[in-house]
């Protein structure tokens, strides 16, 4: 990081993604950007924390540095886990959210436990993606390793810790190994399936239940360090959990650090999201989801009961198959993403009777993780590329009208949609989008709303006030009568049939228990590429 060769009164917010690592330098009294930076990840779904560190610090230089910043926060992707030796060595590359080997560790553990159970808990039902499931299968698949195991972080936990200075004895880190200085905020714990978000603390039965081994909670830098403890007789560490806008301290350079937050939680504070407001993100995947007071509490697993970045909570529902939708319209037409919108709209609502399920990769809500997509209604009529574009889109959007109607359940009301993500500038899904949502949607220009949500936090924490800052507004869309999601439920509606009996033979859990899955889909097997989630268990990291 550069010298400090200047006053420090800006802020700086982090988006450590899947993909690669974003910066922004915000002025703080205006939320305007003044500068951002980035640097790409490594691909896959295991991956050393070193590449991020370094990342960070290329997207740090590429931002033209922090000389001028006076406080920073880190957001990044949820669930993926790291595990230190008690040297703050990083004992294996971590496993990602869409790191699918634990899904017979999460079954087991729902077998174990009881989905009820870890609703009124933890808020969620584990699936592949959490942190849970994933300790489970480092103690049954890697013993050795899970042996060395000193303490557990997630990403934003642990680049947050080497933002502090601190790091493995071989890393040069200034502040040294302390395990106790590891911290995290609630909406990224509250992805790990061993925490509540209602008491906001550690479930640590629920850790041992998982692990086999007991933990606790950091107690800050101030405590005592033995890093020569045995890590088979001490409690394993958990990152220390901050407030919504609570210091984790200062950078050697003086820089104070924010708590930092998931992904999802971020965005919410990046646009300014609130009760009433539910965000709709189409990115890789789909998020839906909506900051509010209420308690979640959803057995089948379908909408994950999450902690907000501001001490409220988040209900999430992830779809797996969102802009994707369009690649595969654009790759079926033998036309670009700007001639599937057009042809589309050349089409009219329905599609003239042609309804696509978008099942390419199964799906996370509903909870078919082998389903398949398929293109129903064909006629000789219908069947042009006016009318499949327009399916196409249709299709994508009922099946995250699909995740709305899941977070409404939950006791939510709706005033607005906020439509964010790369697909939300397709001119075909805005104008489609009105005849499959039934309230009005605000599109907000394209902006990297995690990153500055993560910037607001910092100055949340900077000045003890969160900051009001304008979100501009490219399109407010209307809502219009339509039979669209009549049209689409008659077909997507038929793949699940009930039958308890059934579902449970077949293992299945979540948004498909007490049912049967038609079509010969079965439940993700051990290492199938099918239930890819987001970046929240439930989701993938939103793309803004």
């Amino acid at each position: 990081m550069a010298a400090d060769l200047e006053p420090r009164e800006l802020v700086a917010g982090v988006d450590s993604s899947t993909q690669s690592c974003k910066v922004v330098i915000v002025d703080p009294a205006t939320g305007e950007i003044l500068r951002s930076g980035s640097a790409p990840h490594p691909v896959g779904t295991e991956v050393d924390p070193e590449a991020w560190w370094s990342a960070l610090q290329e997207a740090i230089s590429d931002a033209g540095g922090f000389a001028d910043v006076a406080a920073v926060s880190i957001s990044g992707q949820q669930h993926g886990l790291i595990t230190l030796d008690s040297h703050g060595e990083v004992i294996r590359d971590a496993l990602l959210w869409n790191d699918l080997r634990s899904d017979a560790a999460a079954r087991a553990l729902i077998a174990e436990i009881g989905a009820d159970e870890f609703v009124d808990r933890a808020g969620i039902v584990p699936v592949a993606s959490f942190t849970g499931a994933k300790l489970r299968w480092l103690r049954d698949h890697e013993p050795d390793n899970a042996s060395r195991v000193a303490a557990v972080a997630l990403p934003h936990d642990w680049l947050t810790w080497r933002l502090l200075g601190y790091g493995s004895n071989g890393s040069s880190a200034p502040r040294g190994s302390d395990l106790e200085a590891l911290v995290t905020d609630a909406s990224d714990a509250s992805g790990t399936a061993y925490f509540s978000a209602v008491t906001g603390q550690y479930d640590l039965e629920l850790f041992n239940t998982a692990f086999g081994a007991s933990a606790r909670e950091a107690a800050g830098p101030d405590a005592p360090w033995d890093p020569d403890s045995a890590p088979h007789t001490a409690p394993v560490v958990l990152p220390r959990v901050l407030g919504p806008h609570e210091s984790a301290g200062h950078t050697p350079e003086g820089i104070l650090v924010g708590p930092g937050a998931g992904d999802n939680a971020a965005a919410a504070l990046g646009l300014g999201a609130g009760p009433g407001d539910v965000v709709i993100s189409i990115g890789t995947s789909g998020t839906v989801f909506s900051p509010t007071r209420l308690k979640i509490n959803d057995p089948s697993g379908m909408v994950a009961g999450f902690a907000s970045a501001d001490g409220g909570r988040l209900p999430l529902v992830a779809t797996l198959n969102a802009a994707r939708v369009l690649d595969s319209a654009a790759v079926l037409l033998r036309a670009s993403h700007t001639d599937v919108a057009a042809l589309a709209l050349a089409s009219t609502p329905g599609a003239n009777g042609l309804t696509l399920v978008p099942y390419f990769e199964g799906e996370r809500t509903p909870n078919l993780p082998d389903a398949t997509a398929r293109l129903e209604g064909m006629t000789l009529a219908n069947s042009s590329p006016e009318n499949v574009a327009r399916a196409f889109v249709e299709g994508m959007l009922c099946g995250l009208a699909d995740g709305l109607e899941a977070v409404l359940r939950q006791g939510l009301s709706v005033e607005r949609l906020l439509l964010i993500g790369g697909a939300a500038r397709n001119p075909a899904v805005r104008e489609v989008a009105r005849d499959i949502f039934t309230v009005p949607i605000d599109v907000p220009e394209q902006a990297e709303y995690v990153a500055i949500g993560a910037a607001r936090q910092a100055a949340w924490t900077l000045t003890g006030t969160s900051p009001r800052w304008q979100v501009e507004l490219v399109a407010t869309l209307h809502p219009r009568p339509s039979r669209v999601r009549e049209q689409y439920r008659s077909y997507a509606h038929t793949s699940v049939t009930a039958d308890a009996g059934e579902a449970a033979d077949a293992g299945v859990n979540g948004d498909t228990a007490g049912t049967t899955i038609t079509g010969g889909t079965t439940p993700a097997a051990e290492n199938s590429d099918n239930d890819h989630r987001g970046s929240s268990g439930a989701h993938a990291p939103v793309e803004g």
